[in-house]
């Protein structure tokens, strides 16, 4: 049986965006696991995969700590001898790209989008694109998940054979098509990590107004608060301008109430995940014209599109939807759901990762 491993910076992502594909592989190849400890990793052994521990700086720039990770990467490549080797988010496609090109072992890589690093330029761009350049050398295949990325690096002349894929995908029977509640009272929701860059600021700024003018509104917002935040968000939670409700594992329930995602992110993400997820219930979604967001929202028809970091425009993005009625936001929410229904299936992200690995073990010591 062929031997696959996985390489990855958070069990979180692995189970909820690559899980359906982990279980095809398990029925075909010995599949195994490397990334940190978590909450997920008995659920992905369960699923048939064997799992290796391995820590991991996600945000760190530490030259000795990376030089250790390519070299642990190494030695987990010469104890498992892969046939294969599966990288995802920056440090495994780049130290584990390495590892492999090091190694002479195959390895397909997912860009989930450039990331700061290279998004803010600056010397860390330049290392960071070098490295890039260096470890896809080699790489069988590389995903990218929005043409904007695809076509950066191309001109950056980094990669070789590559192709799109809609992002993660959205399980659509997990993600089902929800009833649109009364709207009375109506609900937005923020689902994401507290911090800057996922448009936090602008969206408080706009609670703040919207509230004082349309008090039949409730602003919720999901996720992990970085400290920068806390007390801002108990300041405004006591004023009644929001309600926050932390981290949430299932967000569905949550959907269930809501009208609208609100998504005001200038994070350089692959695709969302919030807006697919949101849109598979059948929410209209209001986001930033940017990469991995745009491509998700048809303007008018499925929800808007503002201008990033632009509070103004946001506000008045969220009064021409309350302006509409019953139906159409309601109808805003099934366009939503055709949309993904066409676009963004799982399915598609699984198939095409299925035809890539076989096509590479087929094919093992023919070049």
């Amino acid at each position: 049986m062929a031997k696959i491993l996985i390489l990855a910076n958070n069990d979180v992502g692995l189970y909820k965006f690559r899980k359906e594909l982990i279980m095809e592989l398990v029925k075909e190849y010995e599949v195994y696991i490397s990334l940190p400890n978590g909450e997920f990793i008995t659920e992905l052994i369960d699923l048939g995969c064997k799992f290796i521990d391995t820590a991991i700086n996600r945000r760190g720039t530490n030259p000795i700590t990376d030089l250790k990770l390519i070299l642990n990467y190494r030695r987990i490549i010469k104890d498992i001898k892969p046939d294969l080797v599966l990288t995802y988010t920056i440090k495994p496609n780049v130290y584990g790209g390495l590892a492999c090109r090091m190694s002479g072992i195959p390895s397909i890589a997912n860009i989930t989008g450039l990331g700061s690093a290279v998004e803010n330029g600056g010397i860390l761009q330049k290392i960071t694109l070098f490295l890039y350049k260096v470890s896809l050398k080699k790489a069988k295949c590389v995903f990218f998940q929005n043409k904007e990325n695809e076509e950066f690096f191309l001109k950056k002349k980094i990669s070789g054979n590559h192709r799109i894929i809609p992002g993660s995908g959205v399980n659509l029977d997990y993600y089902s098509l929800l009833d649109y509640p009364s709207d009375k009272t109506i609900n937005f929701l923020f689902i994401a990590r507290v911090m800057k860059e996922k448009g936090i600021e602008q969206y408080l700024e706009a609670a703040d107004y919207i509230r004082s003018k349309y008090p039949n509104t409730v602003f919720h917002i999901l996720g992990f608060c970085e400290d920068a935040y806390e007390d801002k968000l108990k300041e405004m939670q006591d004023k009644d301008i929001i309600k926050y409700h932390g981290m949430q594992s299932d967000v569905r329930e949550y959907h269930k109430i809501s009208h609208c995602t609100i998504h005001p992110t200038y994070y350089p993400e692959g695709m969302s995940n919030v807006l697919l997820e949101s849109a598979a219930c059948g929410r209209p979604v209001i986001t930033t014209d940017r990469a991995g967001c745009r491509e998700i929202v048809d303007s008018g028809l499925n929800g808007f599109i503002v201008e990033q970091q632009n509070s103004q425009d946001l506000i008045e993005k969220i009064e021409k939807f309350l302006k509409l009625n019953y139906e159409e936001k309601k109808q805003m929410g099934i366009e939503g759901r055709k949309k993904v229904e066409n676009e963004f299936n799982r399915q598609i992200v699984i198939n095409e990762y299925l035809k890539e690995i076989k096509y590479v073990i087929m094919n093992q010591g023919r070049n």
